[in-house]
Formats: C-alpha cells, structure tokens, sequence
C-alpha cells in the first residue's frame, strides 16, 4: 500500500506530554502531509493520554473467551471498549501511532490499547500453520522518539514489539519514523525525522 492509497486515517497519540512532545509534533506533520496529498482522506484521532485504556481483569478475559453468542450482557459490556476500538483499526487503512520510548518499552497505556485489540478470533486466528492477522491491506507508520534509546538498539524494546504486534494481527506494511537519541543532537535528529516525513507523504 502507499501514500497515495490512503483513505481513512487511525491515529494514536501514546504520548503523555501534550505541547512538549516531540512523536505529537511529528504526528501532526506527517498527518497533515497525508491529508494534504490526498484531501479526501478521512481522520480519526484516538489520544490515549485523553482517554487511556483500562487494563484487561479477569471479567474480560472471561468474556473474551466466551463464545459472542452466548455472552452475557455483562460480558458484552467488559467488551465493549474492546470492540469500538478493534472497529476503529478495521476502519483505517493507513496506522500512525505516534510514542515515545519509555524505560526503553511502549507506554502503558499503549500496551493496555494493544491488550484490549489483539484478539483472538477478531483480529487474529490460530492455525494448524500458526497464528495468522485478520487485519490485512493495511500500512501503518510508527513516529517514535526518546531521549537515550537509539531506535532498533539492542536495548530498544519498543519499536521490534510493535512491528512484531501489528504483524501478528495482519499489518505488514509497517514503517518507522524515529527521533532518538533527543539527549543528544536533537536538531539533527528532528530535522532526519522530518525528512523521513517528506519521503513518506511524497
């Protein structure tokens, strides 16, 4: 899929700083560019420091691995974030989410949105030959930044998950967009970034 294929949008904001942040800076430049190119894209904005995703307990997991026909109204409704959520990623064919790198992994409450999205049977199914995503045709872009942690280090753990994690749920056009190392150099890191922005959109 490219750029020019784009009509609808899903963007997550995983930042918990609001004008400080550096991946929501680059998310609104890379979305903006998205649109500009294409106008009659469509945007939906999902901002997880807005409203952050509960944790899965042990009510959802029951109610996940409860046939749909035979759930309870109680468990349709421990589901029911889930579900909007998981419609939302269905809707979209192009992905940016946008993160920092925290203690060297994703924010909590970006892996509290992807334990409430990888779910078996909706967006994944397992196999005779493995696991294999449901969630097909789509391009997903991840803006990362961080201080110290060089993206794809040994000692990130936040961008190989989430390539990882999208391709286990069918989404294998995944590209990268990183301003690390900001302690550092972040002139040039941002300005790298940016140019990365224009390759992507153009």
């Amino acid at each position: 899929m490219t750029q020019s294929t784009a009509r609808h949008i899903l963007r997550i904001d995983a930042s918990m700083r609001r004008d400080a942040s550096v991946t929501r800076q680059l998310a609104d430049a890379l979305t903006g560019r998205l649109i500009a190119n294409q106008p009659a894209t469509t945007l939906t904005r999902r901002d997880l420091a807005d409203t952050p995703p509960p944790f899965i307990d042990e009510s959802w997991i029951g109610a996940n691995f409860t046939p749909a026909d035979a759930r309870t109204d109680d468990q349709h409704a421990a589901l029911a974030r889930s579900d909007a959520l998981i419609a939302e990623i269905q809707a979209a064919d192009t992905l940016v989410i946008a993160t920092p790198i925290y203690n060297f992994g994703v924010p909590a409450a970006l892996k509290a949105w992807i334990d409430l999205i990888a779910r078996a049977g909706v967006t994944f199914k397992y196999t005779e030959t493995g696991p294999v995503g449901l969630l097909e045709n789509k391009r997903a872009i991840i803006v990362i930044a961080s201080g110290g942690t060089q993206s794809g280090s040994a000692i990130d753990f936040a961008t190989p998950y989430l390539r990882h994690v999208l391709g286990f749920i069918g989404v294998t056009d995944v590209e990268i967009v990183a301003a690390d190392q900001l302690g550092q150099g972040a002139d040039e890191k941002l300005a790298a970034a940016s140019d990365a922005i224009e390759r992507l959109a153009a």
